[in-house]
């Protein structure tokens, strides 16, 4: 399209009155806490998740050209992709609104390809930690351009799925069994297992014992639990029963004596935890719940998206819940600072705040940690 034609484009919707802008996400419940949010000046449509992908018959791609991937829209969503066009020739605005991931990144890219007759620059990408009203404002309010180093690392991963996976799958269908599926993870992470298996099938156990005794301060009450680690200062090595029996039956001699070397006393504190992350919340709730890691991300996708409350309508409850940070926003420490004060008074706010920050060069600090949307 020429500039000319752009420029035409954008007077004709000018002249025509269009006012209304179009926010495109990938859920429908999205979508429509989203909706309860902006109002009539916006129209919402979800994707329902990728819209084009690596096609389905053939490799899809080019190894010769720099693994250059050739995308397809998929055959399920033919009709949402002649949706959103037809959507976005009758909005001035179009904001590319999916999850702020790598992924997210990539169905934006995905959704903007698919509009390719539609004015660039009255594309947007805007991206949010938590669906609540002042952080939808406040991203259209600061639009940016899709980030092509997250699309490209996005694609980097579909396409090494792709190889590994058209490539070796095919062999374990021959080899063990049709239907089993091989992929970049899974396939190192079970040459892992097998290379631990043969490390603790090969290992050659060794015998030993431990003696405890049960001793207590002269004329107290107070009995506690010592392990026997020496004998004339020298370190103790039991090896087996008969060993263990004789020492034992020199220590209930009525001669033999304890001698308790040192008493170390020292002041422990416990510090809260860390707010959740993707790993902990997972684990917490497999420990607390024996949720499945799947389960925990599906009620978690809920939460995040909105789920009817009485009072408010679609709500969402939750931060994005795809994070290694355990970082939290200064304006969410602000409101919990100010609750925990007026609830409860200045003594049970830290005269310092307290920061999670993570070190480490591959950890993900674009989003904020897992918390609740709404004190």
């Amino acid at each position: 399209m020429t500039e000319k034609n752009s420029d035409d484009k954008n007077k004709s919707k000018e002249e025509s009155g269009i006012d209304k802008s179009l926010v495109i996400v990938e859920s429908p419940a999205k979508a429509k806490t989203i909706k309860k949010i902006l109002g009539n000046k916006y129209q919402i449509k979800a994707t329902v998740g990728h819209i084009r992908d690596l096609p389905q018959k053939t490799l899809g791609i080019d190894i010769r050209n720099n693994y250059e991937p050739e995308y397809v829209i998929m055959p399920d969503k033919k009709k949402v992709a002649k949706d959103l066009r037809d959507a976005a020739t009758k909005c001035k605005f179009v904001y590319l609104a999916p999850d702020p991931d790598r992924e997210g990144e990539a169905i934006a890219w995905h959704i903007a390809s698919i509009l390719k007759d539609f004015p660039a620059d009255h594309i947007y990408r805007i991206e949010f930690n938590e669906i609540t009203k002042n952080a939808i404002l406040e991203a259209i309010q600061h639009p940016r351009e899709i980030d092509l180093k997250r699309v490209d690392a996005q694609q980097a991963r579909r396409v090494l799925d792709r190889l590994v996976g058209y490539k070796l799958s095919p062999l374990l269908w021959s080899k063990v069994q049709q239907g089993l599926s091989a992929g970049r993870v899974q396939s190192v992470a079970v040459r892992l297992i097998c290379d631990r298996e043969q490390e603790v099938e090969s290992f050659v156990p060794v015998e030993y014992w431990r003696i405890h005794a049960n001793l207590a301060k002269h004329k107290s009450s107070l009995i506690f639990s010592a392990e026997l680690i020496q004998h004339n200062n020298e370190k103790i090595s039991v090896n087996n029963e008969a060993e263990s029996n004789i020492i034992v039956e020199y220590l209930n001699r009525e001669d033999t004596k304890f001698i308790v070397n040192k008493v170390n006393k020292r002041k422990t504190s416990r510090k809260p935890q860390p707010p959740f992350i993707t790993s902990t919340l997972q684990r917490e709730a497999s420990t607390k719940f024996s949720f499945s890691v799947k389960k925990t991300m599906q009620i978690a996708q809920q939460l995040y998206e909105g789920i009817e409350l009485g009072t408010t309508g679609h709500t969402g409850l939750i931060t994005y819940m795809r994070t290694d940070s355990t970082r939290i926003s200064n304006e969410a420490a602000d409101i919990a600072q100010e609750f925990i004060v007026s609830h409860y008074g200045k003594e049970y706010y830290p005269a310092e705040r307290r920061s999670y920050a993570k070190k480490g060069k591959n950890i993900q600090d674009a989003h904020e940690a897992i918390r609740p949307a709404y004190i």
